[in-house]
């Protein structure tokens, strides 16, 4: 993988990290507030989306290698 490969990545990254920082900050304002159950299941559902692609990508940086 060459440099500029990886540093696209890891501002994928940074990007996907801020951005699941903001659905759980939503989430928590939600369910304090007392929002629909259906909500907030959705936004949690797309926050581990996120979290998901997260650690694929953070996969694709730092391979798994067995010694």
């Amino acid at each position: 993988m060459g440099e500029q490969e990886q540093a696209g990545l890891r501002l994928e990254v940074a990007r996907l990290r801020q951005e699941h920082a903001d659905f759980d900050a939503a989430v928590n304002a939600m369910e304090a507030m007392g929002c629909d159950r259906l909500r907030v299941q959705r936004m949690k559902k797309k926050k581990l989306a996120i979290k998901d692609r997260l650690q694929d990508l953070e996969d694709q940086i730092i391979p798994d290698i067995i010694a």
